[in-house]
């Protein structure tokens, strides 16, 4: 992608939807083990005993932990080993330990995308675009952006210093603010070669230290259109009073801060909502249940099944607030994953919600968190798959053909990965931390509408405005075709094998030129099995046997027909051999 991807500084990833923390362990779990692991213990003590040099017991039983995962080839089973219980416990709960912003990289620094509210970034003065140029007094340019984040995480009430780098003078420092450090040069893990040196300050800019006690942190998944000051403004279409709401992730705190969106948008008359997941890539199975139950008064949420744990059923309870009955629409897209799913599907199938944009992810199956008895870490496994109320089953597999959440018949409403990146830029810029609202006139639908670059909001907005004012939905988009999906996953899926081969074939030439070289014989016979400036489409290829008999012949119906022979066990030949000839053609 063109764009940086914005990070927070929990290190935001596409999280697995997760059951609730499995304290206890299946009753056959921590008994001795079987006669099946006898052979890797053995091996294990023979390496620990007899191997030339000194082992690392950790790293190998790490490595054969991972080992035996893999051969489930579940890309959602995996070890947490200990190192990373921390971060993978903020991921899922949301909050974490630290100073509080939204980030991402600008110019080989950690750039300050937005300070959270009330966060410690926040209160000390950080602004969006500063530029995190040291941490307590080490340079940060081209290091890598974890472990940036990693120096600003840490305990709390503990104290950090960053040194930031911002357009403007001194008259423009934080209050706080004192003159910068002399930055040091970090050196690498293995204390070799240290990153390369910090560029001068630019002109036109000033560089000050803050110092900053690092906080609890809890992750704002709950978003409106933009924002003023530290409030969210949630009308997408102020006029007819329709609500936008983007829910970025499910974390335990959501299903929360949700309903408290929600209750002064229903006070003031809210005639409509748009509930945008798109990009949300899941989170909390508890919290997906519990937002689909904001909105439903009866029905099912979703179900599960699998084979080591018995199935089940969630249903709505709605024993929380009491929504009225207001027209809704769902957007989702091939980056809404899991948890968003479970909602978006469970609204679309009980008829409460209308389902707009693109097939979703297919992300449906059901992680069990088990912390190992002997503290080392924990595994996350797959128990189960997630099932819809209408019985679809979620999950994209390999042989899929069906998966996900589809629009509704007339909302399907695809956009170009280029225009995807433009909107979000938009997005970005106006859900950034100001004192005040980005220019633009907020108070005008059309004007929001062309403002965000987002076809897939106004057509949203154009469908529910048709069912406030005549009561009826206005088709937006049109009708998925058949095959469509699977045409489109189709086309990826070759355009993904087309590149490993490219890179294959690269290897293999690379490999080839080595053998050639090594034997210091002439390489480029080795790579040129067809002359440049033969024409090859159309043409006709013989394929002969050992004793010289034509057992193929094929039309060649592309130029880069060298490409795909080199990765073929083919040699050239001595250009004075004679080359096979195929009998029939020598009576003729």
């Amino acid at each position: 992608m063109s764009h940086s991807k914005r990070l927070t500084l929990t290190l935001l990833v596409a999280l697995p939807t997760i059951a609730l923390m499995a304290l206890a362990l299946p009753p056959a779990f921590g008994q001795r083990p079987s006669d099946d692991l006898r052979p890797l213990a053995e091996v294990y003590d023979l390496v620990r005993e007899r191997f030339r040099e000194e082992t690392d017991s950790e790293e190998i039983t790490q490595a054969a932990i991972r080992g035996m995962l893999e051969a489930l080839d579940d890309p959602y089973t995996e070890y947490i080993p200990p190192t990373s219980i921390r971060d993978f416990d903020k991921d899922v709960r949301g909050e974490y330990i630290g100073i509080g912003a939204e980030v991402d990289a600008s110019e080989g620094f950690l750039r300050i995308a937005s300070p959270m509210d009330g966060s410690p970034s926040w209160n000390a003065g950080l602004e969006p675009d500063d530029l995190v140029v040291g941490v307590d007094g080490i340079s940060t340019f081209m290091m890598p952006l974890t472990d940036v984040i990693d120096h600003l995480l840490g305990e709390a009430d503990t104290e950090v210093v960053v040194t930031i780098e911002r357009t403007g003078t001194k008259a423009d420092w934080p209050t706080d603010a004192t003159q910068a450090s002399t930055l040091v040069v970090a050196q690498t893990e293995e204390d070799v070669e240290p990153y390369e040196s910090s560029p001068a300050i630019k002109a036109g800019r000033t560089r000050f230290d803050l110092a900053l006690t690092r906080k609890p942190i809890r992750t704002i998944t709950t978003k409106g259109l933009f924002r003023e000051g530290e409030d969210w403004r949630y009308y997408a279409d102020p006029e007819d009073k329709v609500a936008y709401i983007r829910l970025t992730q499910f974390t335990d705190s959501t299903p929360t801060t949700l309903d408290r969106a929600l209750r002064p948008l229903v006070r003031d008359g809210m005639k409509g909502l748009i509930l945008d997941l798109r990009y949300n890539s899941g989170g909390s199975l508890l919290a997906a249940i519990q937002t689909s139950d904001l909105f439903l008064r009866e029905g099912t949420i979703v179900s599960t099944r699998g084979r080591g744990r018995p199935g089940g059923i969630a249903n709505a309870s709605n024993t929380r607030f009491e929504l009225p009955d207001f027209p809704m629409i769902v957007l989702v897209n091939g980056g809404s994953a899991s948890a968003s799913e479970i909602v978006a599907g469970a609204l679309k199938d009980n008829n409460r919600a209308i389902v707009l944009g693109e097939r979703s992810f297919g992300k449906g199956s059901v992680q069990g968190v088990y912390p190992l008895p002997s503290g080392k870490g924990a595994l996350k496994i797959t128990e189960q798959y997630y099932y819809l109320p209408s019985g679809r089953l979620l999950h994209r597999t390999d042989d899929s053909t069906e998966w996900g959440v589809d629009p509704t018949e007339g909302f399907y409403v695809p956009m170009e990965p280029q225009a995807s990146i433009e909107m979000w830029r938009e997005r970005r810029a106006a859900e950034t931390l100001r004192a005040e609202a980005p220019e633009g006139d907020w108070s005008d639908p059309v004007w929001i509408m062309e403002h965000l670059k987002d076809p897939q909001l106004a057509a949203a907005v154009r469908a529910l405005h048709a069912k406030i004012i005549e009561g009826e939905w206005e088709t937006v988009g049109g009708v998925q075709q058949a095959g469509t999906i699977e045409l489109a996953a189709l086309k990826i899926e070759s355009e993904r094998r087309e590149l490993f081969l490219d890179e294959l074939a690269r290897i293999d030439k690379r490999i080839a030129a080595l053998q050639v070289a090594a034997s210091e014989e002439d390489a480029d016979a080795a790579l040129d099995l067809i002359p440049d400036d033969a024409t090859l489409t159309d043409g006709r290829m013989d394929i002969y046997d050992s004793e010289g008999n034509v057992i193929a012949t094929l039309r060649i119906t592309g130029e880069d027909l060298e490409r795909f022979l080199t990765r073929a066990p083919l040699a050239p030949q001595d250009k004075s051999a004679a080359a096979p000839v195929d009998d029939n053609e020598a009576d003729g």
